[in-house]
């Protein structure tokens, strides 16, 4: 299992457990995909990166989710890795369409 997630109020949680190399990109865009389908989320999308530098495969699995969510109408914030070190963990951010 690549993506964790659970399903709290109307909002899906997702959450990259491990930073994703280009072997796993595919599988793991595909279970955001089923997550999506199964749970019909009406309030938003939250995805937690696993890392404060998260590869180039990890992004285009983020650009994914970020393009099944707009079309769907659901916002989608993602957020950073649970410990950063001291850092504040979990700034929110909002990806819009342009």
């Amino acid at each position: 299992m690549l993506i964790g997630h659970n399903v709290e109020d109307g909002v899906l949680h997702l959450a990259i457990l491990r930073d994703l190399d280009i072997s796993s990109r595919a599988a793991a865009t595909l279970e955001i995909e089923m997550a999506l389908f199964a749970h019909r989320p009406y309030g938003r999308v939250r995805v937690q990166l696993p890392t404060a530098d998260p590869s180039p495969a990890s992004l285009s699995v983020l650009a994914r989710a970020r393009r099944l969510c707009g079309r769907r109408g659901i916002p989608l914030v993602v957020v950073g890795p649970p410990d950063l070190g001291g850092r504040r963990a979990g700034r929110r951010v909002t990806l819009r369409e342009t």
